[in-house]
Parts: C-alpha cells; structure tokens; sequence
C-alpha cells in the first residue's frame, strides 16, 4: 500500500492534470483533496483535450475509482457540466466516481459574494477566478455551510434558504445588483445528478483502501505559492494546496503518505494580481506566452510569464517535503540562445535565496545565472537521449540546486509527449 501526493510548486498551472493522467496507471485510487472548479487540468491524448475542474485526472483511465475529498468546494452545475462531457465520451462516471459527503457545496450566492466582493477591491483586486471559491471557503470555517451530504436531509431547504438570507443580507451591504432567479432553478436541478453519484464517507472508504493494500495518488490543485498559509498573501487561493492540505482534505494520517511528486514548469507563470520576482514585460515574456499557449484554461486569461525563479522553487519543495520533480514544457524553451534562471532575490542590497515574508511590498531585483539554450524541435522525443545537451545540462543543473531528481520530464501536451526518467511500478 502507498499513499503519493502529486501537486503544483509554482502558481498553478504546472501541468498536474497530465502527470496524473500519466501516472494512474500505477494506482487505483485517484483522490482530489482540495480546491474546486477554479482548477482546469488539462490532458491530451487519442486527439481529444479534455480540461477538468473538480473530478480527479484519472476518470480517463480504466479500473481506477476517482474520489472527490471532503477538502473540496463543488458547484454542483459546473460539476453536472463535467459529468454530462464526460458520460458523451462514453466515460463511465457513475462506477468510477466517489464524492465526500463532508465536501462543501458552493452556492449561486456564493458567486454573486465573489463578484461583489472583488469589485469592491477595484485597483487591489486578488484576481479571483469568480467561482465562489473564497466565500464557500469562508463559510465553511464561519461554520455555516452547506455539504453534500446535507441534500439528503429533510430539512435542506430550509437551511439552504437561511444561509441564502444571510448571503442577501451581505449583497445588500456591497449594494451590488443581481437576480438569482435563473441560476437558483439551474443550481437546484443539478443537485439531482449529485445524488445519484456515489456519496461516501471518504475518509473511512480510502483509509480501508490502504488497508487493502490499494495505491492511492492524492491529486492537488492551483500550486504551493497560492496556499493560503504560506503563498503570497494575501494574492492567494482559499484552501491548503500543499502536502499538509492531503491529510485534512482527505482524511489520511500524515504517517501514510510515502512519496511527493512536485510539479513545476521550467519556466514560470502566474494568473492574476501578486508579485512575480521573474516576471518578463519584453519580447521574450511575449515569446514564452505564445509559445506555451499561456492562457487560464479556467478563465482565459492571459497568464504572466517569466524566467525560472529557485528561491521560490526551494521554498516550496522545502514545505511540502517534495521527494522527487516532474518538469513540464520544456519544449517551451526550445529557441533561445540563452536561459535564465533566478538564483537569489536582491532586496535593499541585501541577498536572499528564499522568499521573504516582505515579498508583497518589497522591491525585488532577481539575480540570474545564465545557461545555454538549445533550437532543437524536441517535442517528438521518446527518450532521453534524443535531447539535445544544453537541456540535459539544464536539467543536471536544476538537480543540483534543488538536491532533487526530475524524474518525468515533459516535451508537449500529449500523454505521449513525456518522458520517464525513473522506472514506475
């Protein structure tokens, strides 16, 4: 039996839906442990690209059951939608997919406060995907939610109608315009589809698949910078995004969790308000967007582009006690003569190889190494020896900074498109 976790090191967006997708065939259980439907992990393969919000990246594959833990928000109409698509792909949802019963639901209202709210921001905006993450969030340790195990009860619309009330009562205080009529009905209908869904008490079902001796892979989303407790607050996600986030999302004692795959880009980006040490606002920023098709795959929006920045990496690997690394789209890189990477931040003078708690105000001067970029088109390699030395050198020159293997590298978007550095079970 092993418990792995596998998530993001940068600002999300690394590409963990395809090492999931890559991955599950060495497990039997895929488990989601926090976030909602502000996640969009893509993956491709057999000419189909697929993004999913809330349910696990391994629904695609045969014989692996996909649990959706009590750690995660669900709209029930955007996770309705994902079933609808998947179920028209001939994906059979109902014999592969499990939901915690102590998952929180988030309501319309819960979107109409997350609207409201960053309006109410203007210039000093988070950046908030408006999904109703935060405020479902809020409301969940305001000890006021709703959980999907409450549509069973009696009672639920009565409790839904107050906690709605109070939702009203708050809108009203932000005078901001609405009506609910429309998407209450939607929002009320799809909770139909919810409940003919394996609701469980996930906890016990997945501690008694350790027992069993099944492998689990604990799947995260967004990334360690966006974790609410050690991210860049206050230009963060609501919920726990790191390894410490699997065992209060899902129900596992830390004891149980074996190895912890942390994924990072070999560049980075950023989505939304925040600071960005890396950040690039010329030619080459442009470049590295549209190469990598930098766009919220969620939302649409552009996303930030910038040089690979180690202090930030080293903290994350550092919090989440990261075993080995997955590096995704190198094939982004192929084209310039010469790389970056950030190795220390330059604050008043003074050198840093982590990230400060003054982050958010100070002013940054990234220091940088630089490396020997390569033109080969490597996004047909199968294998490691087909790629060309400056990346080899890239790669042995990241495992010495980060005192860590890069086990997966990543040459494309396709399943196929990734090479394996390690032997996988």
């Amino acid at each position: 039996m092993a418990l792995d976790v596998l998530l993001g090191l940068q600002w999300g967006d690394e590409g963990k839906g395809k090492i999931v997708d890559v991955l599950t065939p060495n497990y039997d259980v895929i488990a989601r442990f926090q976030g909602g439907p502000n996640a969009g992990h893509t993956l491709e393969f057999n000419n189909i690209k697929h993004v999913l919000h809330t349910i696990p990246s391994g629904i695609f594959r045969e014989d692996t059951d996909n649990v959706v833990g009590n750690g995660v928000v669900i709209d029930p109409i955007i996770f309705e939608e994902e079933i609808k698509k998947l179920q028209a792909m001939d994906v059979d949802v109902n014999s592969k997919l499990f939901v915690s019963k102590k998952a929180h639901l988030i309501l319309p209202t819960h979107r109409l406060l997350d609207a409201a709210s960053e309006k109410a921001k203007g210039k000093d905006k988070i950046g908030s995907t408006l999904k109703g993450i935060g405020p479902t969030y809020m409301d969940k340790t305001g000890r006021n939610g709703l959980r999907v195990g409450d549509i069973l009860a009696a009672d639920f619309d009565e409790r839904y109608n107050e906690l709605v009330e109070k939702h009203k009562g708050l809108l009203s205080y932000y005078e901001f315009e609405y009506d609910l009529s429309e998407s209450e009905k939607k929002w009320f209908a799809s909770l139909e589809t919810l409940k003919s869904l394996n609701l469980i008490d996930s906890e016990h079902q997945l501690n008694n698949d350790l027992k069993q001796g099944k492998n689990i892979l604990a799947e995260g989303a967004q990334g360690t910078l966006l974790d609410i407790d050690f991210g860049s607050y206050p230009f963060v996600t609501s919920s726990n995004t790191i390894t410490a986030g699997t065992c209060t999302g899902l129900g596992i004692a830390p004891n149980k969790i074996d190895n912890i795959i942390g994924i990072f880009k070999a560049y980075c980006t950023r989505v939304g308000s925040g600071p960005f040490p890396t950040e690039l606002f010329d030619e080459t920023g442009e470049k590295i967007q549209k190469l990598g098709h930098e766009y919220g795959a969620t939302t649409g929006r552009p996303r930030r582009c910038g040089w690979l920045d180690l202090p930030a990496l080293k903290y994350a690997i550092m919090i989440n006690g990261v075993t080995e690394l997955s590096m995704m789209k190198a094939d982004v890189l192929s084209g310039f003569d010469t790389l970056k990477v950030c190795t220390h931040y330059s604050i008043d003078g003074k050198l840093y190889d982590y990230m400060p708690y003054d982050i958010i105000n100070a002013k940054v001067e990234p220091v940088y190494i630089e490396l020997k970029g390569w033109h080969e088109d490597i996004t047909a390699a199968e294998s490691m020896d087909e790629l060309p030395e400056a990346l080899h050198d890239y790669i042995e020159f990241l495992e010495k900074e980060l005192e860590l293997p890069i086990s997966i590298v990543s040459v494309g978007p396709n399943r196929k498109q990734t090479l394996l550095r390690k032997q996988y079970a």
